[in-house]
């Protein structure tokens, strides 16, 4: 289907979001997906596999198994930043576990939403899977046997709690403020070429888009300096670039620029890279030099390319500056070296998200080697077979290892 129709679905989400180049589309959206397809057939059968597990002793000489099975039907409720890969990465997984799937794209994209619901009709029957369209509380209400939703915590919350009626398991992929750290070591260059790329990309419409950076003081005209030259290298104009992406919505982008307005008038200085024209839907790439936290754009997820420095002490980088409750699904410490980077988020707590790089990604999608929630691993549910038998005549690990080491 994407072989097939891959230019037209990049049309159809250009055309939602009044300009995306079909470059992001096949980057981050096409590619990811034909990336999980070959994954989940690679690995389908070992996944699919029985695995034994120890009991206690006073089920012995009883034996388990842990048998993955389907869970039934799987309800994805996608997001309007990546409307075709979040809706068929998840696809993927809840079909390679046997289920079958019912898809909500985003209401903001309804191009898509409509090319996608006459595809996916040309290649699966309707029982398999179809697409519905609507707001999140179409598929919300429905009684699914598990529900898949990414989009923002206000209405994840929403779904969490009409699913809860049910009593529907829920997976939430939801946003939150993802920091770049900035550590004295860096090269500021590079740090910032692979800043401006990951956090501008779809006009950083992306959940693990850095957010915000934290800068040494006394890094900070070099930073801005290093930002201003790469954004200029990616984006030599905006209005009407091609290569640069518009914001979804005039609601959206009107929200980016109040976020922008708050910041300025309590005292932070705006850096506008570029000029944006007269384009309602279009934001040039914007810094914000001396974020505080009593600023909006720093309690609340930007979600566009608009970027907060938020200075800290003169060497080394703070992170204890927010509430727990902002942290997002990633951080991206810049240093010098991979030994560094460690030290610099160990006052993060555990509940958010432990992928860090040695620098700024370039860019992270759907990553199936790191446990990001947006690669949904296959909806299986598992059960414990236990069955008696006599005494299990396997050789436990330590003896076998034993074995293998002597006949080395």
């Amino acid at each position: 289907m994407l072989n097939d129709h891959g230019p037209d679905f990049a049309a159809a989400i250009s055309a939602d979001f009044g300009n995306r180049p079909d470059v992001v589309t096949v980057l981050a959206e096409i590619t990811p997906v034909i990336a999980a397809i070959r994954h989940a057939r690679k690995h389908l059968a070992r996944w699919s596999k029985a695995r034994r597990v120890s009991v206690e002793m006073a089920w012995r000489p009883g034996t388990a198994k842990v048998i993955p099975q389907p869970l039934g039907v799987v309800g994805i409720i996608a997001p309007w930043n990546y409307p075709l890969e979040l809706s068929l990465a998840p696809l993927v997984a809840a079909l390679a576990a046997g289920n079958r799937a019912l898809i909500k794209p985003s209401e903001l994209t309804p191009r898509l939403s409509d090319l996608l619901k006459v595809r996916i009709a040309e290649y699966f029957r309707e029982d398999e899977v179809a697409v519905v369209t609507g707001g999140a509380d179409v598929a919300s209400a429905l009684p699914f046997d598990h529900l898949l939703f990414t989009g923002s915590t206000p209405v994840g919350r929403k779904v969490a709690e009409a699913a809860a009626h049910d009593l529907t398991p829920v997976t939430l992929e939801l946003g939150g403020k993802s920091p770049t750290i900035i550590d004295p070591s860096a090269n500021i260059a590079t740090a910032a070429e692979r800043l401006a790329f990951s956090k501008f990309l779809n006009a950083g419409q992306t959940c693990i888009a850095p957010d915000y950076a934290l800068v040494p003081q006394a890094l900070q005209a070099q930073f801005v300096e290093a930002m201003k030259a790469s954004i200029a290298k990616q984006y030599p104009s905006i209005a009407g670039n091609a290569d640069y992406n518009t914001i979804v919505s005039e609601r959206h982008a009107d929200r980016l620029r109040a976020l922008v307005d708050d910041a300025r008038t309590k005292g932070a200085t705006v850096i506008e890279v570029g000029s944006a024209g007269n384009d309602r839907r279009t934001i040039a790439p914007t810094l914000i030099l001396g974020a505080t936290p009593e600023m909006t754009v720093m309690q609340e997820e930007v979600f566009g390319p608009i970027l907060p420095i938020d200075l800290s002490s003169p060497q080394t980088p703070s992170t204890r500056r927010l509430p727990s409750s902002t942290h997002g699904t990633g951080r991206w410490p810049s240093t010098g070296s991979a030994t560094t980077a460690p030290s610099r988020i160990r006052y993060w707590p555990r509940r958010s998200l432990e992928a860090s790089a040695s620098t700024t990604p370039w860019f992270i999608t759907s990553s199936r080697s790191c446990p990001s929630a947006v690669w949904v691993p296959p909806a299986w549910a598992t059960t414990t077979a236990s069955t008696v038998s006599g005494p299990s005549r396997r050789r436990s690990r330590s003896s076998s290892s034993r074995a293998y080491r002597a006949r080395r």
